[in-house]
């Protein structure tokens, strides 16, 4: 009886898993925060992008006026419109010359807070005994997207400001290793992310934070980052960029194939077959 009703449980949540999986195929919903599906929405939506222009490269039609049409994207998906904002300067601006390259493994909202506390923690060398408190003062945004207190998975920890500032003061880095289960689970991450307090402060823009580490000797330590590195302001250094891709490749491929495939990237506009950067890709 026991196995019957933990094979008729384990149904159940594939069920709710493909009904979920299935939902934020739509659009994307915020729900899924925390899981999966969240890296899937990106993924999925370059997918359909893609699919989208080479079905319409062999002349499968589609109506001229999905975006503005009464039943169309616009008036389907919101309340309000503002057209202006796809015609404006168009052909004059290209919104992906705004996108950057992320530097740490989670949501961009908490980037400041990451960047201030690896600045204090490699300016002062501190060690996780040295702290008291950690308070940090954030746009209301980071709160709502971000305000996992205690994350007991590594996908959850993605939208923790508590435990991005733990691991950040820890290891001085945010990157794919410190969004694990096992560093969630991490005896010092967990007291030092209990020793972080969060005030959400609308004067506090997106794009900024204020960060201030409270020493267990009584000194005070605040960092202001009024925009964290890797955003258009801060974009990443080459060797940033480099060490960003040695810490993700290292997951699928050796570390010589690993360098080769920088050298290769680095050179690409002078290839004589650009070719040799896909196939440097596949795993050996």
């Amino acid at each position: 009886m026991n196995q019957i009703q933990t094979h008729r449980g384990s149904v159940i949540v594939i069920a709710l898993w493909a009904l979920g999986i299935a939902a934020t195929q739509s659009a994307g919903l915020k729900e899924m925060f925390g899981t999966m599906c969240k890296p899937f929405h990106p993924g999925r939506a370059a997918q359909n992008g893609l699919t989208a222009a080479l079905l319409a490269s062999k002349n499968y039609t589609s109506t001229e006026q999905a975006l503005e049409a009464p039943e169309g994207f616009a008036f389907t998906m919101s309340s309000e419109q503002d057209f202006s904002q796809i015609t404006d300067r168009l052909g004059e601006t290209f919104e992906v010359e705004k996108n950057t390259y992320k530097p740490f493994a989670c949501g961009i909202v908490t980037h400041p807070i990451i960047d201030g506390c690896i600045q204090l923690r490699n300016e002062h060398n501190l060690k996780a005994e040295d702290i008291a408190a950690v308070s940090l003062q954030v746009n209301p945004l980071v709160l709502k997207l971000t305000g996992k207190t205690t994350p007991q998975t590594g996908l959850e920890s993605k939208f923790s400001i508590y435990h991005a500032s733990a691991v950040a003061i820890i290891r001085g880095s945010a990157g794919p290793k410190e969004y694990t289960d096992e560093t969630v689970q991490n005896v010092s991450v967990i007291e030092l992310r209990d020793k972080v307090t969060a005030l959400a402060d609308a004067s506090v823009s997106e794009e900024e934070a204020f960060v201030t580490i409270t020493l267990t000797d009584g000194r005070v330590l605040k960092k202001h980052v009024e925009h964290a590195v890797g955003s258009l302001e801060r974009p990443m250094s080459n060797s940033d960029l480099e060490q960003k891709f040695l810490d993700l490749a290292e997951y699928s491929l050796p570390l010589e194939q690993t360098k080769r495939l920088i050298d290769l990237s680095w050179s690409i506009t002078s290839a004589a077959d650009v070719g040799n950067v896909a196939r440097a890709s596949v795993p050996s």
